[in-house]
């Protein structure tokens, strides 16, 4: 028997990966800055829905699905409103005379393929590039996502799409750190900051991007500063414990997605120590 029509189905979502890799079975896509849409179609009725299933309207993209030649159809998508890329850009077919989501990305890319497609829909387009975050930086994209091309459509958070942000870089200055828990060694996380006015102010922590090495190096550097009371002057969330203070002398350069709206880093990783860069030149610079 035939499965019926659906009223609605949960939208697959990315997982954020610090990751940057081009392997065989995986494709990447442009990442857009829009409002997840789904595209309903049965017959001459034509439902668009948020990823919350709360009901969008929007005359010129219900019509162009209605002019689509399925009787049944669920589209999967991201509405844009920028000047050179505004409408509904389609990634995934759900439903086509029929639940798809069980095929491979491959298969289910196919059908969207020959889905004739006029404005305001758009087709998303796999991307050819070896290294498609670098190009998404470059761009001044949001980033890239990265997608298993064997695998089946899922109703939930999946590590089968991979969601790379471009990054910021920035320097910033170690004022502390906190103890290893579990089979770690070396340290947990290091407590960072930046100059301001006078002020050496807390902008977070960073636990990502050492190997056992640098763990241990930092952790001996960071011993040979070590004070009894911390040294930031502008702070708020600084852990209260297991935390150990330091002179604020040592550099590190870190990758990040964005600040927060409470000034704190956001999924920061470790990309090197400096040890050259005067700490009293390091103040904050991206926006």
């Amino acid at each position: 028997m035939d499965e019926p029509f659906p009223d609605w189905l949960v939208p697959m979502a990315a997982t954020l990966t610090q990751q940057r890799f081009a392997a065989e079975g995986w494709l990447f896509e442009r990442k857009l800055d829009g409002i997840r849409l789904l595209a309903f179609k049965r017959g001459a009725d034509v439902r668009l829905l948020s990823r919350n299933a709360l009901p969008q309207q929007l005359p010129a993209v219900a019509a162009a699905v209605a002019a689509l030649p399925h009787d049944q159809l669920i589209l999967d998508g991201e509405l844009t409103w920028h000047r050179a890329a505004s409408g509904y850009h389609v990634f995934d077919v759900l439903w086509c005379d029929g639940r798809v989501t069980d095929r491979p990305l491959d298969d289910r890319r196919a059908i969207l393929q020959r889905l004739p497609l006029q404005p305001p829909l758009h087709r998303v387009d796999a991307l050819p590039d070896d290294q498609p975050w670098e190009r998404a930086c470059r761009e001044g994209w949001e980033g890239v996502i990265a997608k298993r091309r064997d695998a089946p459509y899922e109703h939930r958070r999946s590590r089968h799409w991979l969601k790379m942000k471009c990054e910021l870089q920035h320097d910033f200055v170690i004022g502390g750190f906190t103890d290893p828990q579990g089979s770690r060694v070396g340290l947990g996380a290091l407590l960072v900051g930046y100059f301001e006015a006078g002020d050496f102010v807390f902008a977070g922590k960073v636990g990502t991007g050492f190997d056992s090495a640098m763990l241990r190096d930092l952790r001996a550097r960071l011993d040979a500063r070590e004070i009894p009371a911390s040294p930031f002057t502008r702070a708020v969330g600084l852990p209260r414990l297991r935390a150990h203070w330091v002179r604020p002398e040592l550099v590190v350069r870190l990758a990040f997605i964005e600040w927060t709206g409470h000034d704190k880093l956001r999924h920061s990783r470790l990309l090197e120590l400096d040890v050259n860069r005067p700490a009293r030149d390091v103040t904050r610079t991206t926006p």
